[in-house]
C-alpha cells in the first residue's frame, strides 16, 4: 500500500533529484507485490500531476520539472521488465499510442501504452512529437484496433486536432482514445466535433474501459 506518507517522502526525494532514494523506494514497493497499476496511478502519474502545477504555478524552475521527468522514466524502466512476468491472457487486439506533433512530455503516453499491455493488448508507442503523416503511415502498416493520442500541454491542442483530422480522414471508422493533462485547461470540446473520439482522464478509467 502506498500510503500518504511514503508518496510525500517520495516526492520530497523526487524533487531534491535524488534519483537513487526514489528508485529504492520503487524497488521495495515492487518487492512488496504491489500491482504496476497502482504505482502508475497513485505514485508516479500523482507526482508528476504534483510536479507540473508546481511547474505552473512558477514554484519549481523548468530545469527541475525536466529532472523529475528525466527520473520517472528511468523508474519506469526499472520496473518494466515485470510487466511480462506474469502471462497475461492476450486478447489479440493492438493500439497504436503516440504524442501529438510537437508534445514532448511522453510519460503519459508511455504508461498508458503499458496499461494496454497489462490488459493484453499488443500496444506500440511511438514516443514524443511523432510527425502526423509518419504516424499515418505506421497506423496503415499496424492496422490497429485502436489509436491514442496524448498531449499534455494546453498550447498543443491545435496539433492534437490536426492529427486528429489527418486520422479521421485516412481511417474513417477507427476508434481513438485522447488524454492527458492539458485538458484541465479545457480543449475537450474540441474531440466533440470527431466521431468515435473518446477522451479518457485518468489511468484509472483507462484501465476500467479497456479491462471490460
Amino acid at each position: 500500500m502506498i500510503t500518504t506518507q511514503l508518496y510525500q517522502d517520495y516526492l520530497s526525494l523526487l524533487l531534491k533529484g535524488d534519483r537513487i532514494a526514489c528508485s529504492r523506494i520503487v524497488q521495495n514497493f515492487v518487492d512488496q507485490g504491489i500491482e504496476i497499476k497502482t504505482l502508475y496511478t497513485d505514485l508516479f502519474q500523482k507526482s508528476l500531476y504534483a510536479v507540473g502545477e508546481l511547474w505552473e504555478f512558477n514554484k519549481i524552475s523548468v530545469a527541475k520539472e525536466h529532472l523529475v521527468t528525466a527520473i520517472t522514466e528511468g523508474l519506469l524502466n526499472l520496473i518494466y521488465p515485470r510487466l511480462f512476468e506474469k502471462e497475461l491472457k492476450k486478447k489479440n487486439k493492438k493500439v497504436v499510442i503516440s504524442c501529438a506533433a510537437n508534445e514532448f512530455h511522453q510519460i503519459g503516453g508511455k504508461m498508458a501504452a503499458d496499461v494496454f499491455e497489462l490488459n493484453g493488448w499488443d500496444s506500440h508507442f511511438l514516443g514524443a512529437n511523432t510527425p502526423i503523416q509518419h504516424m499515418l503511415e505506421y497506423i496503415q502498416d499496424v492496422k490497429p484496433d485502436l489509436v491514442g493520442l496524448s498531449v499534455s500541454v494546453y498550447f498543443n491542442l491545435p496539433s492534437l486536432k490536426k492529427g486528429l483530422d489527418a486520422i479521421r480522414a485516412d481511417f474513417r471508422n477507427l476508434d481513438i482514445l485522447i488524454g492527458g493533462q492539458a485538458f484541465t485547461r479545457g480543449g475537450k470540446d474540441i474531440l466533440k466535433q470527431y466521431s468515435g473520439a473518446h477522451y479518457v482522464s485518468s489511468l484509472d478509467e483507462l484501465n476500467t474501459t479497456i479491462a471490460g
